[in-house]
């Protein structure tokens, strides 16, 4: 009887013992989940911050794609260039002030431009008018070969610039070879000029 006693005593003793082990591992596995959570966080945070990334940039691609192309700038400009006028042969003394005094008869004036060169800032001998009317346009061509600071003026309706097309063929007429020099002895083009074609 007694050692049936003792038998189950030490039973008890034991699943006692193995009863405390796995609490301890328990207790080490929470300790684990505990120092992984705040990494688990700090990724979590950076994922929420990279989806609100991706939201704001399809949001800005999608305000972008609502804006208007540039076609509408181009035809705003094609506009303003059939309300305006080329004048040549302007003295560099002539002031805005004198073309839009001289032009004003012809119909409401929005701009004088007087061209410049970039690096000297002296005039280059030409200028545009802008009208307010296409009609004007028509009225300032009557003024083609009129004074101005004892110079004619040429006036003709502005052209406007198409991208990508080369306009310096129509003005080397005269003035030599168009293109490469050709071999052999020196080419001489009609009229005035240099030997080779110079478009400067």
């Amino acid at each position: 009887m007694a050692d049936k006693e003792k038998a189950a005593e030490h039973k008890e003793h034991v699943d006692s013992v193995d009863y405390g082990e796995d609490e301890a591992a328990v207790g080490g596995d929470r300790a684990e989940d505990s120092a992984v959570d705040p990494e688990l966080e700090e990724l979590q945070k950076r994922m929420q911050e990279m989806e609100k990334e991706a939201q704001r940039l399809r949001e800005l691609e999608e305000n972008l794609s609502k804006e208007p192309k540039d076609g509408g700038n181009s035809a705003e400009s094609d506009e303003a260039d059939a309300r305006s006028i080329y004048i040549g042969n302007v003295d560099y003394a002539t002031t805005p002030e004198q073309l839009q005094e001289h032009f004003k008869g012809s119909g409401p004036i929005n701009r004088v431009t007087i061209l410049c060169n970039r690096y000297t800032n002296h005039p280059k001998g030409f200028a545009y008018v802008e009208f307010g009317t296409t009609d004007a346009v028509t009225k300032a061509q009557l003024l083609d070969g009129s004074m101005l600071n004892k110079r004619p003026l040429k006036v003709n309706p502005k052209r406007t610039n198409v991208p990508g097309v080369n306009r310096g063929r129509g003005r080397g007429r005269g003035r030599g070879f168009y293109g490469y020099p050709p071999r052999g002895r020196g080419f001489r083009g009609r009229g005035r000029g240099s030997a080779f074609y110079a478009p400067y």
